[in-house]
């Protein structure tokens, strides 16, 4: 029988934009454990969604707003946060002070150690950027041990023009954080091995698995012509390999409809409609507005194809498992997926469910849309493949899973 224990839980992000520690704080309150969350507010887009998931947990969360509305704590935490760059960045990340290292890379790092450790805990867990430092530094405050959720490679996950010094600041955070930690969990066997590679220490997988449905998918389809394909992200933008997947349509010359759910940058939804007329005239795109992760099982559900597709131009991206894969095959969808080092395993376990890609290659996923566009009783029988697969192995209640991150915490408080 598990020994109760006080279990804080932290994430730099909303608590509906941090579904793997979503997934931790329910599956430890439901261990017998005193579950809190400290999470932050600072999207006004989210603030729905999050009220939607507090409606269906039991327990607490503690809330670190810094929205321009919070007044003192969004200008306090920015001026801060913007000073710390400065200093890192003239004086290296490597050189500079932990602490200054700490806030250049989590803004509101302090308001998170104060709110962690508001409360006395017999464990700390966090994700998320901003969160690592803040976690091993409350757990530091307190004399407990601390776990860490690293579901991403942070210090190669960006392209952008400041991307060098994220990365250097996100490298500093993770050999100063990683090796004091009782536990580690990525999201990856890749992932796992590139941290291994670093610092020596390989994380737990636990993947980005979700829970069965109470209702099983229906593959009745209707008599629509179109190939329905699912992408679904917190942000719809570029780089996403949403560009290749219209090029793909075109070339394949098939009737699809592609929704998209998500915020989505200003003007892009625009401007892909554009190029589907130009370059796909038989695909309609859909834009879909962003949903609680609590529904997006059900809402991949009227879908024929879920795509995963990734580029290799980032090398977090490369490694990733992210939790689409996941997603689609609960919804009994098809797996339209990037053959990347990350998604290889899983699309070759998920058989004739899915169909492994070619990278940034249209030709590569036009071959497999044409297949399933133009044979249904092969789409029939690639959606009960995905699905037999996620009711064998790829669940949240499979004891690799949620049973790996049980027994992870029950040794950390022993």
């Amino acid at each position: 029988m598990t020994e109760r224990r006080r279990i804080t839980i932290v994430t730099s992000g909303h608590l509906s934009t941090c579904p793997r520690m979503l997934k931790s704080a329910d599956t430890l309150a439901g261990a017998g454990h005193d579950v809190r969350v400290v999470a932050t507010l600072h999207e006004p887009w989210a603030v729905a969604t999050d009220a939607d998931v507090r409606s269906h947990r039991p327990w607490p969360v503690t809330v670190v707003d810094y929205r321009p509305s919070a007044g003192v704590t969004y200008w306090r935490s920015g001026a801060r946060h913007r000073t710390a760059r400065a200093v890192a960045s003239a004086l290296g990340p490597e050189r500079a002070p932990f602490a200054v290292v700490a806030s250049a890379f989590g803004r509101v790092h302090a308001e998170l150690v104060r709110a962690a450790t508001a409360q006395p805990a017999d464990l700390f867990y966090g994700g998320t950027t901003g969160a690592l430092a803040a976690v091993a530094e409350a757990a530091r405050r307190q004399g407990v041990p601390y776990g860490l959720d690293f579901e991403d490679l942070h210090s190669s996950e960006s392209d952008e023009g400041n991307a060098a010094l994220d990365h250097a600041l996100a490298a500093r955070i993770e050999a100063g954080v990683l090796r004091g930690a009782a536990f580690a969990t990525t999201s990856s066997e890749a992932i796992a091995q590139a941290y291994r590679d670093l610092y020596g220490v390989t994380p737990v997988v636990v993947h980005n698995t979700f829970s069965l449905p109470f209702q099983p998918p229906s593959f009745a389809r209707d008599d629509s012509a179109a190939l329905r394909l699912y992408w679904f992200s917190q942000t719809i933008g570029p780089g996403r390999g949403l560009e290749e997947t219209i090029a793909a349509c075109g070339c394949a010359a098939i009737t699809a409809q592609l929704s998209l759910r998500g915020r989505a940058e200003p003007g892009y939804i625009e401007a892909l409609c554009a190029l589907a007329r130009s370059q796909a005239p038989g695909l309609e795109v859909i834009h879909l507005p962003y949903a609680p992760p609590d529904a997006m099982v059900d809402l991949a559900r009227p879908h024929d194809v879920g795509l995963a597709v990734e580029l290799m131009n980032v090398r977090n991206r490369q490694l990733c498992l992210t939790n689409k894969a996941f997603t689609y095959i609960l919804a009994g969808l098809a797996v339209a997926m990037s053959d990347t080092p990350g998604q290889h395993a899983l699309g070759v376990d998920l058989g004739d469910g899915a169909a492994l890609v070619t990278p940034g290659d249209p030709r590569s996923l036009a071959a497999a849309l044409t297949r399933w566009a133009a044979d249904r009783g092969a789409l029939d029988a690639a959606k009960r493949a995905a699905w037999d697969a996620a009711r064998r192995r790829w669940h949240w209640e499979h004891r690799e899973e949620r049973g790996r991150l049980c027994e992870l915490v029950r040794h950390a408080v022993a």
